[in-house]
């Protein structure tokens, strides 16, 4: 289905034409003006020069070849050369028409489907997700839906820190507190126990402790290194433990993750490619990509178009171990592999470009991607308290993200039991849904690779541009639509009729510019957008509801058109929150 800016377009367009200009200079925008036209077209004033005529008279010829129009109702030629436009009711009717009969509201999939993996998320394990993790967790799911929408195929990887330092850290202490425990024992060659010997609060009691000693004691940092190498090189017991500690911390994860409505499809880590890493070294060195210098073993990456300095990429340091840029590009070879993407896509914290930059040009020039597959990085800001710092708790540490979701939800039930009486379970699951989206919203609404102040109060409240009002705005449509079920009438087959109100013809535009923001959305990676369009639909929807009375409408097939529209309305909002990663209750 044509998108709506595209079919005025092309009508203006056709109108140059046929007043014997370039067709090109019709091209139509949303008026910055709509106190005085609803778009306008400034072709015009670029024909003058072409045609050697004052951009009036171009206007006027143009206007006139608009008078039988059936897209227009009005087009107006105002000096020095614009047209101001009014659209036709019943041509945005008819579009409206359309875009309720199709499965996805107008929007064409993409016709060459791409097969993409982003890779969000990156937490490490044994250590409790904090909120500096809210950002990419949330970000990467919209990424990943508003792309599925749209018709892609996209996996979702979680790509966890789960092989290193700190793992050798966590056996060295549970050494040190249970040196008596199987694992330990060299000589040991029975089943290890199934149940991990710890819980996941006495992991992540565990992994700072032992990172505190390490720094304090070299001979204890000796011993984790030492125990992060057997760990690496396959020990039995220092393996078995390892799968507990795993275990344990992605159990905890996905609890986690699954109150911020987060799915992944791959719960893989740096682990994963610990035995490509041997491979894609040996391969760069005999290729001649890799090169030693200082000991340590990089590829170059700088580029003579480059206007800062891009240092090489390190593929193993002096000592012969592994970094975070080896097992990334370790990921990229076992992706391509496995998975053969076209597309992967990095959600992280801006601050990592630069890295992200050397991986990128390693990958391409070592060959471990094809020239066609695109790498692409979102780089997101700092989530600040109202202080412009990083969001900390009172006491000034880093907030726990199921503290900050519990302390939201907290607030988000007091609100709704004390608007109107509600049975406690009720309450409590329709505190969740909107303290979610309070969250989410008030995330996504700003521009990703923007820092922003997380303002509990502002993003709690029911008012303004915020995740409850989109919700209070769905359930007030679904209030009515109950409403007139209850009556004992039927509009499912009603017609949208065209607009009789200034009110009803804006939410019918704005309803009219879904198709398109969803494709911009995703081009732009950006669910920014998708905030922006459903706050204006929201805030055109309620003015609609204001100046016209649906229920105590009496002509049936009026009444009926509205319940028409009024679905349609609901079901892009639903939409669109489904791609930000939240839903809406039934009552609030």
């Amino acid at each position: 289905m044509k998108k709506f800016l595209d079919l005025i377009s092309e009508e203006m367009k056709q109108a140059f034409i046929e007043a014997g200009y370039d067709g090109e200079l019709g091209k139509v925008s949303v008026s910055n003006r709509p106190d005085l036209c609803e778009y306008q077209c400034n072709g015009a004033m670029a024909g003058a020069k072409l045609y050697h005529k004052a951009p009036i008279m171009i206007a006027n010829d143009v206007a006139a070849k608009c008078a039988d129009s059936k897209v227009f109702a009005s087009v107006e030629a105002v000096a020095p050369g614009f047209l101001n436009i009014r659209l036709d009711e019943q041509f945005i009717a008819n579009y409206l028409e359309e875009m309720k009969a199709d499965k996805k509201y107008g929007l064409e999939e993409a016709k060459e489907p791409s097969k993409i993996v982003i890779d969000y998320g990156g937490p490490n394990v044994a250590k409790p997700l904090h909120v500096g993790h809210l950002r990419s967790a949330i970000i990467g799911e919209s990424i990943k839906r508003i792309a599925r929408y749209n018709g892609h195929e996209v996996i979702g990887d979680i790509h966890l820190g789960d092989w290193g330092l700190q793992m050798g850290l966590i056996i060295t202490e549970l050494k040190e507190r249970q040196p008596d425990l199987p694992y330990f024992d060299e000589n040991f060659e029975g089943e290890y126990p199934k149940e991990a010997p710890f819980t996941i609060s006495e992991l992540e009691e565990i992994y700072p402790a032992a990172s505190l000693k390490s720094k304090e004691d070299a001979s204890y940092k000796e011993r984790a290194m030492d125990a992060t190498f057997k760990l690496q090189n396959g020990v039995r017991g220092y393996r078995a433990l390892w799968n507990h500690i795993i275990a344990v911390s992605v159990s905890d994860l996905k609890k986690n993750y699954e109150k911020l409505n987060v799915e992944f499809d791959l719960w893989k880590g740096e682990s994963d490619v610990h035995d490509v890493i041997p491979g894609m070294v040996e391969y760069m060195k005999r290729e001649g990509y890799a090169h030693e210098s200082e000991g340590a073993l990089v590829v170059d990456v700088k580029e003579e178009t480059d206007t800062k300095e891009i240092p090489p990429c390190m593929i193993l340091k002096s000592d012969g171990a592994s970094l975070y840029n080896t097992t990334d590009l370790a990921t990229i070879k076992e992706r391509m592999e496995e998975i053969k993407p076209d597309h992967i896509i990095y959600v992280v914290d801006k601050r990592q470009e630069l890295y992200f930059t050397q991986v990128f040009r390693c990958a391409r020039k070592t060959k471990l991607v094809t020239p066609e597959t695109k790498l692409t990085f979102v780089g997101f800001g700092t989530m600040n308290g109202n202080d412009g710092k990083p969001f900390k708790t009172r006491q000034g540490g880093v907030m726990r993200l199921e503290n900050l979701i519990r302390d939201i939800n907290d607030q988000m039930y007091e609100k709704i039991v004390s608007n109107h009486e509600v049975a406690e379970d009720e309450a409590k699951k329709t505190a969740q849904m909107v303290a979610l989206a309070a969250i989410k919203y008030g995330d996504l609404s700003n521009q990703a690779s923007k820092d922003y102040i997380f303002d509990v109060e502002r993003f709690t409240s029911f008012e303004g541009d915020t995740g409850p009002y989109i919700l209070y705005t769905i359930v007030r449509i679904k209030s009515i639509l109950a409403k007139y079920a209850a009556t004992g009438k039927n509009a499912d087959q009603a017609s949208i009729l065209k607009a009789e109100s200034a009110a009803e013809k804006e939410l019918m535009m704005n309803l009219a510019g879904f198709n398109a923001m969803m494709e911009n959305a995703w081009v732009e990676m950006a669910p920014h957008k998708v905030c922006a369009y459903i706050y204006d639909l929201a805030n055109a929807f309620n003015h609609f509801y204001h100046a016209t009375k649906i229920m105590q409408e009496e002509d049936e097939v009026k009444q009926a058109g509205y319940i028409a529209l009024l679905r349609l309305t609901k079901e892009i909002l639903e939409t669109c929150i489904d791609v930000l990663g939240f839903s809406a209750p039934d009552r609030m």
